[in-house]
């Protein structure tokens, strides 16, 4: 008997306890101790390309990574060079080099080319469909394919809050750090990266900042340029002297499935150099 009453008095406290959590937590929507049982989130009311992406352009931006060849890294750069100027200085192409660069720490003899598309999918589509009716560019192509390994393609937007990616003069080094996100954070990264870019723009170091729509899917790079990799140090180690930074690192981090670094070197005709 004496067995059951405890039980039963076990059982009246225990309701209790949560009679009351339940309570204080719907009365302290805002406080601490709600957030221990409800995690509260709201609703997406767009596509995160429409909430991330630039209004006031309609750029889109695809990236190549070509896999070369090493005793064919030099002819390629050359036969890519002289093509790439073509295209770019072609008023009848609605497109342009923004920067093509050779790897230089990170996966060896590769090549990354950025390319703007001004118009949009449009654009895309219309400069697709003249290249493959122009047979100097399809010989290009049949020729370049004797150089490479494998190569791979992402089209990108570009974040509304980082810099336009414009020509500089060098000389810089590059380093391209790409961000493999978990499927549906990209609006909290978003989020967060808008008010961090600020404690990285004192040394001009911020180039660009894409998200990916079509290829690998939540993938960001960021692009930086700097003077050398001792600049690159120290101008990366000041952001942690700045109230805040660490912040944005701490709740990005969870945000990440894996990350890569390149440090990358400007070919000669590229615009950022």
């Amino acid at each position: 008997m004496s067995f059951k009453l405890k039980s039963l008095r076990s059982f009246v406290k225990l309701s209790f306890i949560l009679f009351l959590c339940r309570r204080f937590s719907e009365s302290s929507d805002k406080g601490w101790f709600r957030s221990l049982f409800v995690h509260k989130v709201d609703a997406r009311k767009d596509a995160h390309s429409n909430l991330l992406s630039k209004k006031e352009t309609s750029n889109l931006y695809k990236i190549q990574f070509h896999n070369i060849k090493p005793e064919c890294l030099e002819a390629y750069n050359s036969l890519e060079a002289e093509v790439q100027k073509r295209l770019h200085q072609d008023q009848d192409y609605p497109c342009e080099v923004v920067g093509s660069w050779n790897t230089w720490y990170g996966e060896q003899d590769q090549s990354v080319h950025l390319w703007r598309y001004t118009g949009g999918y449009p654009a895309l589509t219309e400069c697709l469909q003249k290249l493959n009716n122009n047979k100097e560019y399809l010989e290009f192509r049949k020729e370049r394919a004797k150089m490479l390994i494998s190569r791979r393609n992402q089209l990108l937007l570009e974040f509304s809050f980082w810099n336009e990616p414009l020509p500089r003069p060098g000389p810089n080094i590059y380093e391209m750090r790409t961000y493999y996100l978990k499927p549906g954070t990209m609006i909290e990264w978003g989020n967060h990266w808008a008010r961090a870019i600020k404690y990285r723009q004192e040394n001009n170091e911020a180039v660009g900042g894409f998200f990916s729509q079509i290829g690998d899917l939540y993938v960001v790079h960021h692009l930086w340029a700097y003077e050398n990799l001792q600049t690159r140090e120290e101008t990366r180690n000041s952001a942690w002297q700045k109230e805040g930074w660490d912040a944005n690192v701490y709740y990005t981090v969870p945000l990440i499935r894996s990350m890569e670094s390149r440090i990358m070197i400007p070919t000669k005709i590229s615009p950022l150099q």
